[in-house]
């Protein structure tokens, strides 16, 4: 029986287990970017090269902080255990080695999409939006709680589904787009699925109390707010042109 919003001595009763699973998944499912105009238009073939390569290259500086806001929240962790298993988070983004991880994908997929590396590396372009919404997205992550910094993960249990659906669309629509450029997206349906039930199990192990569980949907539901305005900032940035080829008759 759900507790509702029951309180026995002015103290709100926490959730259950599966409460607490439900509204978060809730979350995720209503306030993910996968409804946001941008991705709405990408997925149904309506970006131009310009828009596409914009996005490609903005998306990038968050990727390429995810590592670094993980290595914060690692930091938070007092058991080996811990630690070893959000280690693989880090490293499944910045590889073992040179030539591997998911930030290395990320600058195929730009190369694919006729964006040269070095400049999508340079960071020059990004736009002052984006920057706002990934240092916040840092910077929650140094400065909060463990369970709050884990909780805020959670856009994971719906990323497999928006990879499917984005790999779809890009086969569909953006055939000039080379197809290995699109292993960060088919690598990510099994890492994303991996790393939401991880930190789920986390989430529900840690909040305990009705505060520290409405934390964690407040988390949950901040990190979807970083994704979206990352998605305003691009889709409202203005076009931008960018060199090289892999669109039909170039930069349109």
């Amino acid at each position: 029986m759900s507790s509702g919003g029951a309180a026995v001595d002015g103290v709100q009763v926490p959730w259950t287990g599966e409460e607490l699973e439900s509204r978060l998944r809730a979350v995720a499912e209503a306030r993910y970017h996968d409804r946001h105009p941008f991705n709405v238009r990408m997925h149904k073939g309506e970006l131009r090269p310009d828009e596409l390569r914009r996005w490609i290259l903005n998306r990038f500086h968050y990727q390429r902080h995810i590592p670094v806001k993980d290595a914060h929240v690692l930091a938070k962790f007092d058991t080996p255990a811990l630690r070893r298993t959000w280690l693989r988070r880090i490293q499944d983004h910045d590889g073992t080695r040179d030539g591997e991880g998911g930030i290395e994908r990320w600058l195929r997929l730009g190369e694919a999409a006729g964006i040269d590396r070095v400049r999508l590396a340079s960071g020059a372009e990004v736009l002052p939006g984006v920057r706002l919404a990934v240092d916040g997205y840092v910077n929650f992550c140094r400065l909060r709680p463990p369970l709050d910094a884990v909780a805020a993960s959670l856009t994971e249990l719906a990323a497999p589904g928006l990879m499917r659906t984005r790999i779809e669309a890009f086969a569909e629509h953006y055939p000039w787009i080379e197809a290995g450029g699109l292993a960060y997206f088919r690598t990510r349906i099994e890492q994303g699925g991996r790393d939401g039930g991880e930190a789920l199990a986390l989430v529900k192990a840690w909040a305990r109390t009705r505060e520290q569980q409405e934390r964690a949907v407040a988390a949950l539901a901040f990190k979807c707010d970083v994704l979206w305005s990352l998605l305003d900032a691009v889709e409202h940035g203005g076009v931008q042109e960018y060199g090289g080829a892999g669109a039909p008759g170039g930069v349109s």
